[in-house]
């Protein structure tokens, strides 16, 4: 039995049709954003969350169409939640790992129990904890197009985070989801299988995109200026180890 399936999340409506929602038991500073676009043919779910409550149940079952379920990257806290849908993409670098995780390929290891408010049911115990093996249905590659019948989105391969690190760009809106190639706090470049020199190359093609809007995997959204204030930081050497990014 689990605890509060009713409250596991929150669900807010943003411009350009995009809805953001976030896990209401995991940390402010651990949860991703789960991201939600409807169309007229199907919806598209960018990322799913740790997958510790029933999203499906508790959030899409009010859909009226199938949902496209979009891995950015296969580490527990986006992806813990895609074994409760039936269509899965993700990029095949790695894509083992969403067959077969374990603590290791998810980093699970970096979990504590601080990251969660409330545990999801009697007898929970985080160290042994992984999430449930959904792997991928369809495999995606840079340039794919995902059309939900009134919008386009096209993959972009941002491997630096993680080899299979992809995005989704739609042109007409400028608008970017990029799980965590990129975000307005300290990059993650130094946990497993994340490769500093490739994301370097990654935020590089980012700086060049005509995008104005960027949808990250954690915290806020944030328009281009800002995105080029935190990528020259970056570039710059300047990664600070703290909370954030000074501006």
């Amino acid at each position: 039995m689990r605890y509060n399936e009713k409250n596991a999340y929150t669900i807010e409506t943003l411009s350009d049709g995009v809805s953001r929602i976030l896990e209401t038991y995991i940390s402010d500073d651990w949860r991703c954003n789960i991201w939600y676009i409807k169309g007229p043919d199907r919806d598209l779910i960018i990322d799913a969350g740790m997958g510790l409550w029933p999203i499906a149940q508790d959030i899409i079952e009010r859909r009226e169409n199938d949902v496209i379920a979009f891995y950015t990257h296969s580490h527990h806290d986006h992806t813990g939640g895609f074994s409760q849908f039936e269509k899965r993409l993700s990029h095949p670098a790695k894509a083992h790992i969403f067959a077969n995780p374990t603590t290791e390929f998810v980093v699970e290891e970096l979990v504590g129990y601080k990251v969660m408010k409330v545990l999801p049911y009697e007898g929970f115990k985080i160290e042994s904890w992984c999430y449930e093996p959904a792997p991928s249905t369809e495999e995606v590659n840079e340039g794919d197009i995902i059309d939900l019948g009134d919008r386009t989105f096209y993959v972009l391969h941002l491997p630096g985070h993680f080899p299979g690190s992809i995005g989704l760009w739609e042109k007409d809106t400028r608008l970017l989801f990029f799980g965590d190639t990129l975000y307005d706090e300290v990059l993650y470049d130094h946990i497993y299988h994340s490769v500093p020199e490739t994301l370097l190359e990654s935020l590089k093609r980012l700086r060049e995109l005509p995008i104005n809007t960027f949808h990250a995997g954690h915290y806020s959204t944030f328009n281009r200026d800002r995105m080029r204030v935190i990528i020259e930081k970056y570039l710059s050497g300047r990664r600070l180890t703290c909370t954030s990014y000074e501006v």
